[in-house]
């Protein structure tokens, strides 16, 4: 009897290691082995295709380069599961993220209780990179379907296609702390950086604090992106380019009463309809919604404002619904829909209630002509601020 006991103890044993290595069917040996071996304080290198790499949420990884979810691989990342980007100074601390690129698949298991944390040894702005997905979801261009873009921050890699339901995986109840490292003002990491990611992507429950450039953005792509909060952004809160046409639902952005922005023109939205405004004769330029919006200004003091709460320029054609602007800080312009490189689309439409405590130093709307789409009136409640409990901040 101990014998037989002791045989299906180690059969037991052999099951759940299995488990812990592998999303794989245990009952199904396809004699693929992981190639890639995972080193908690030297994270970083090549997921190959075939490679199924589960985490484990009692060890904290140390980002200590690029880490790179190639074509056909699988990272999982379970709940409670804590990544800190090594501290690194300087150019290399640009080279500190974690990318998920075409074909490739992550998923971000966190709950309320156990969020999975991506966060920086050094607690400042900029200190690490951020994450980024890549899929082949369609993107503004030269051609009317199949254009494809370089990655901002490593330019052989491609984002784009003509694959609308293309799935990059799940991410759920993430938080993104101290990211956005620079290598100059035109290559920069934001928090969450979605390339092309197409709608069979799943992506809500999203915190982004003390990010260096953007809390999001969206480089074309389809996605739909729920209950995200942006707290103390350098730059744009919400930030959409490249043909953009999914929805953005209950998202909430914020400078905190002592923030102090380093950008020029840092906003709550940007959005525009190709990449950089080179591309206003481009094919499926950003058409997009966002639902139940709030974007709340509390940094004051001398030359503390933000730019535009909502600028939407370069062919984009938005739908923003249910928006709230708040706060006691200064915004130059609440809505700016004009822009050198192309206005807004003659089919944007607004509906915000401006909550504003201090008057705006510019315009409560920058257009060129009339626009009867954009209304702004009392009674929008914004963003839904009770789903965000699970991160901790108070608003």
């Amino acid at each position: 009897m101990n014998k037989i006991i002791f045989k299906i103890s180690l059969v037991l044993l052999a099951v759940a290691t299995l488990g812990l290595t592998s999303c794989k069917d245990p009952d199904k040996d396809d004699g693929h082995k992981n190639q890639f071996e995972v080193v908690a304080d030297n994270f970083k290198g090549d997921i190959p295709s075939g490679d199924d790499i589960v985490l484990d949420a009692n060890t904290t990884y140390f980002l200590s380069g690029t880490l790179r979810v190639k074509d056909g691989a699988k990272l999982t990342i379970p709940a409670g599961t804590v990544i800190k980007g090594k501290n690194i100074q300087g150019i290399n601390a640009f080279y500190n993220y974690i990318i998920v690129e075409q074909g490739g698949k992550i998923f971000i298991n966190g709950t309320p209780d156990k969020p999975v944390i991506m966060t920086a040894e050094l607690e400042q702005p900029g200190s690490w990179g951020g994450l980024i997905v890549n899929g082949r979801a369609p993107i503004s261009g030269p051609n009317t379907s199949d254009n494809v873009g370089t990655t901002e921050v490593d330019t052989e890699l491609l984002y784009g296609g003509n694959d609308v339901n293309d799935n990059s995986g799940v991410i759920k109840y993430l938080k993104l702390l101290y990211t956005g490292a620079n290598l100059d003002g035109d290559t920069e990491h934001n928090g969450l950086t979605l390339n092309g990611v197409g709608a069979g992507t799943t992506i809500e429950n999203i915190y982004v604090e003390a990010c260096n450039d953007d809390a999001i953005e969206f480089f074309g792509g389809s996605v739909n992106v729920t209950n995200l909060l942006a707290v103390d952004p350098d730059d744009d809160m919400f930030d959409f380019t490249q043909g953009y046409t999914g929805t953005l639902k209950n998202c909430y952005g914020i400078w905190q009463a002592d923030y102090l922005s380093t950008e020029e023109d840092p906003r709550g939205v940007e959005a525009d309809g190709n990449l950089d405004g080179v591309g206003s004769d481009h094919y499926n330029q950003s058409d997009f919604k966002i639902v139940d919006m709030t974007i709340d200004i509390r940094s004051t003091g001398a030359n503390v404002y933000m730019h535009d709460a909502i600028k939407v320029r370069r062919g984009a054609k938005a739908e923003i619904i249910n928006a709230l602007v708040k706060g006691n800080g200064i915004v130059k312009d609440l809505i700016d829909l004009k822009d050198r490189k192309g206005n807004a689309h003659e089919g944007t439409k607004i509906n915000v209630t401006n909550s504003l405590e201090n008057p705006l130093t510019g315009e409560l709307i920058n257009i060129e002509g009339e626009n009867s789409n954009i209304i702004i009136e009392a009674g929008n409640t914004g963003a839904n601020t009770s789903v965000f409990s699970w991160t901790g901040f108070r608003f």
